[in-house]
């Protein structure tokens, strides 16, 4: 018992223990928002989300454990895995409701698998290994080795283009970005990047964009016409439903409109509307808190972090999840068109959870490991001055 106890405290010391409060903070907040909207159709999205936080839980507590620099010399399966993963897309991959591409596979029981999310953790991994590899040979700040990280990060963004998901393919470029800033990859090269994209603006909006994205980035402009009618119809719906909360909602389980399912997907990327019309300004102000709390710790822990792999991996993680939550709350409120982005925790997803609660047992591994780091040298510098005594 004794030991067992001595463990318990050990996890917890070396642990981020405010990061895994909020973790279980905003699973029990999502699960209460997707409770109450459930209510407006007979599909059980509690059923699957659960059972795949629950997984995810496991899973994270599990990564916690394993040492991550193992996970990070096993590069090449984390590659293999995502070629995999792409591959089983293209070969069986479905549309499903309120989406516009092919970017899921069907399960028995009548459950989806959206493979890009994992896709998203197997770059992480071979993203930190080039990374770290490049600034372990000194070939960071040269044009080749540069040109090598744009060409890894190009590959599975053509991939998951190719099946219709633009939005995912959005934060893959941010997490390349933000990786590779955080690695040092020097200015000059972003700038280049940048300016490429600026003289490509009309090629990627002629050529790259289809008449739906186009459509429903003009929405954000046509606020009495496209907006009312076609592709800003779900916005203008999902603003109607936060500003019907007011600033304490009309409480759980009791929206009209959460009921008559007035604002479209409110159970995916427009779950925060939910929570504005149920819990109002406060409930939407405690889920931005709960959300950007877990982005900062994660950010604190990359800053911590005792070797280039740690950080670059906590880096990814931080990329990921500021990303989605920031573009997300955006395209609810307008400030951005709608292109698919779930809000990382709340949004209904199995798939989304499952993934993003293994990126979490990645930062706790970190955490932790770099924590038996530190102790460890600690160590060994207390019996150097008694030696040297």
């Amino acid at each position: 018992m004794e030991k067992f106890s001595r463990s318990f405290s050990d996890f917890f010391r070396k642990t981020d223990v405010v990061l895994w409060l909020l973790t279980i903070s905003a699973i029990v907040y999502s699960l209460l928002l997707i409770s109450s909207m459930q209510r407006a159709g007979d599909y059980n999205y509690l059923r699957p989300q659960l059972t795949a936080v629950i997984v995810g839980m496991a899973a994270a507590l599990v990564i916690t454990f394993a040492d991550y620099r193992f996970i990070i010399k096993k590069w090449y399966i984390a590659l293999l895995t995502g070629v995999i993963l792409a591959g089983l897309v293209f070969a069986f991959g479905i549309k499903v409701s309120g989406t516009d591409d092919t970017a899921w596979i069907a399960l028995p029981g009548g459950y989806t698998f959206q493979p890009s999310e994992f896709i998203k953790i197997c770059f992480i991994i071979t993203f930190s290994k080039h990374l770290s590899f490049l600034i372990e040979k000194e070939l960071l700040h040269t044009p080749p080795g540069v040109l090598t990280l744009l060409g890894h990060a190009l590959l599975p963004m053509v991939v998951i283009h190719l099946q219709g998901d633009d939005g995912t393919v959005l934060i893959f470029a941010l997490m390349f970005l933000i990786m590779c800033f955080t690695a040092g990859v020097q200015l000059r090269y972003f700038a280049i990047l940048g300016g490429l994209l600026t003289v490509g603006i009309p090629i990627i909006w002629n050529f790259v964009m289809n008449s739906e994205h186009r459509n429903r980035f003009l929405a954000l402009f046509d606020l009495d016409g496209n907006a009312m009618t076609n592709y800003g119809w779900q916005q203008y719906q999902g603003k109607v439903s936060l500003a019907s909360g007011g600033l304490r909602g009309n409480g759980l389980y009791h929206g009209s409109r959460v009921e008559f399912g007035i604002v479209p997907e409110q159970e995916n990327d427009f779950i925060m509307t939910v929570a504005g019309e149920e819990l109002g300004f406060i409930g939407c102000m405690l889920l931005i808190v709960i959300l950007f709390g877990i982005v900062i710790k994660v950010m604190l822990n990359a800053s911590n972090a005792t070797e280039n792999s740690g950080k670059l991996i906590c880096a990814g993680v931080f990329a990921s999840l500021a990303s989605q939550t920031i573009i997300n709350i955006g395209m609810v409120l307008g400030f951005f068109p709608v292109i698919g982005i779930t809000l990382p925790f709340f949004s209904s997803g199995g798939t989304s959870a499952l993934s993003t609660l293994v990126c979490l047992g990645l930062v706790q591994s970190v955490r932790g490991h770099n924590m038996d780091d530190m102790e460890t040298a600690k160590i060994r510098r207390g019996s150097q001055s008694r030696i040297r005594l």
